[in-house]
């Protein structure tokens, strides 16, 4: 299993590796306060968001997971426009995703691609047997998004979040 995120696409993305060099782009696309409606905070800077890409780049201290990023590149307008994650447990074969999207960005489907994508990805990679994703009671959005990518709801709870799951 390669250490380090390999590049996928879909038919309008192009899902990069992150690279601390994404960060000043980032910051813009992430700038909107209502992306942290859900899980609280406020949009990082260009620094901030720095030194972030440079520790989750650096991988996972722990040797028996995976801190695997990428940033959502929209092909057609050559812009970034969020970024997807999944934490794999290598041990487990169990991966951990979330995706953002900036909000000039929603209600395009992006998310829903991008997601299925992923979920695809970690299959064909072999990199897990099972996904979960931890959704927020109130957020339709990304319940629709986790459904879309084959993911169902557990019944189990977390930090105030739902435990969505797919054996793949």
């Amino acid at each position: 299993m390669h250490r380090a995120p390999a590049p996928f696409t879909t038919g309008r993305l192009d899902a990069v590796p992150l690279s601390v060099a994404h960060a000043d782009e980032m910051a813009a696309v992430l700038a909107d306060p209502a992306l942290h409606a859900f899980t609280g905070g406020a949009p990082d800077g260009p620094d901030a968001l720095r030194a972030r890409y440079a520790r989750q780049t650096a991988g996972s201290p722990d040797p028996g997971e995976l801190w695997w990023n990428w940033v959502l590149r929209v092909r057609d307008e050559g812009r970034l426009a969020g970024y997807v994650q999944a934490t794999v447990g290598t041990a487990a074969a169990r991966a951990e995703i979330a995706w953002v999207l900036g909000t000039a960005f929603q209600g395009r489907g992006y998310a829903k691609e991008a997601a299925t994508a992923l979920v695809t990805h970690l299959r064909t990679t072999g990199a897990a047997r099972t996904v979960v994703a931890h959704i927020h009671p109130d957020h339709t959005a990304s319940a629709a998004v986790a459904g879309a990518a084959g993911l169902a709801r557990t019944g189990e709870w977390e930090d105030g979040e739902e435990r969505w799951r797919l054996a793949l």
